[in-house]
């Protein structure tokens, strides 16, 4: 029987490294860049830590308890969306360079044209949020954008490795039309896996910085997150960010529960043209690591936002609320607090010097 156990084992641990030796898992840093992580302040005990303690469920909480909600209770009835979600496919490539507009592609995927300068954050482009083909499937008409509409791109942004953020198919589809990739310490490891060139990379830590073309400035901010790709967790960093440039400023949030540290961003870098936010696939279970919506609304009233978008739902079901619940929520919260929170569809064209911005409630369609 002993024998019988050990083989099984020995067959587990084969399978599971044959499994996450494909490509689109990743590679480890080592090397010059494992030397860079180690020497971070952020960096304690072979993983990154976040600025305060947090663990990755809430008081109350058990993982059985978490896995039996997630696949045995029974099911919000619109957990995904009963029809087609609605969308608009514009035509990225023909968007004049001169003008300065925001396009949403779902979940955290979005595009962004400002000062002649062109950037791509966390696109997920593929079919699936997920390093397999039959888990995580896109909403239909959430899933309209494809890596062969992204045009040329000055700048690709990453904000951590987790599979919904960083798409393995669409980032290398994409990567002849990419001159530059910024992302945190470590993640640069997968992209030269891909076939990026280390010349490409931009990685930092928090408070790391770069200037752009153009005259524009990138801050690697703080975010209360994790990350991983395979069962090792916090092996990267994940960070949000501040882009500064001549004619406004913008906050790009990445994933996050809440924390102190959007206070300290507003107050340094602050205030804020836009900032986008991520709202949606929350869980009181997991609030430390994603904003719940009244989190969301405090976020944004701590880093100064004018205007707020937010993205991070829309295209998967990743938590158990229902798939348009983020926006009526946080469109709700705001509205009671008068901020200003914008709404476009996927696809819709949000010009970033207008003042004034209307878009209508879709999801409520």
């Amino acid at each position: 029987m002993i024998y019988i156990i050990i083989a099984v084992l020995v067959s587990v641990i084969i399978l599971y490294f044959v499994i996450t030796g494909q490509e689109v898992f990743g590679s480890e840093a080592k090397g010059e860049r494992l030397k860079r992580m180690q020497q971070s302040g952020h960096y304690k005990n072979h993983q990154f830590q976040n600025l305060s303690d947090t663990p990755s469920l809430a008081e109350g909480y058990s993982m059985p308890k978490v896995m039996y909600d997630f696949f045995f209770t029974k099911k919000n009835p619109l957990l995904k969306p009963l029809k087609n979600v609605p969308s608009i496919h514009t035509d990225l490539k023909s968007l004049p360079k001169d003008q300065d507009i925001f396009v949403w592609l779902g979940h955290s995927s979005y595009y962004i044209q400002t000062d002649g300068v062109s950037f791509l954050i966390d696109p997920v482009l593929s079919a699936y949020g997920s390093p397999f083909k039959f888990f995580n499937k896109a909403f239909t008409g959430a899933d309209i954008f494809k890596p062969e509409d992204i045009p040329a791109l000055d700048y690709l942004v990453i904000t951590h490795d987790h599979y919904d953020h960083l798409d393995y198919p669409t980032v290398k589809a994409i990567r002849d039309k990419v001159s530059k990739v910024i992302l945190p310490l470590g993640v640069g490891a997968h992209l030269e896996r891909w076939g990026y060139r280390p010349e490409q990379l931009i990685e930092e830590d928090w408070g790391g910085e770069a200037g752009l073309k153009n005259n524009l400035r990138i801050i690697f901010t703080p975010a209360r997150h994790f990350s991983g790709r395979k069962v090792k967790r916090n092996g990267t960093l994940w960070t949000s960010y501040v882009l500064e440039t001549p004619t406004r400023r913008l906050f790009l949030g990445g994933d996050s529960g809440y924390d102190t540290h959007f206070k300290m961003i507003g107050e340094k870098y602050g205030p804020f043209d836009y900032a986008i936010i991520e709202n949606g696939q929350y869980n009181e279970a997991w609030k430390y690591i994603h904003a719940l919506p009244e989190d969301v609304i405090q976020a944004s009233i701590d880093v100064n936002a004018k205007n707020i978008i937010p993205v991070h739902s829309s295209k998967f079901a990743l938590a158990l609320h229902a798939w348009n619940e983020p926006l009526q929520k946080v469109t709700t919260l705001g509205k009671a607090e008068n901020l200003t929170v914008l709404t476009p569809m996927i696809g819709e064209q949000l010009d970033l010097s207008e003042a004034n911005h209307a878009f209508k409630a879709w999801w409520e369609d």
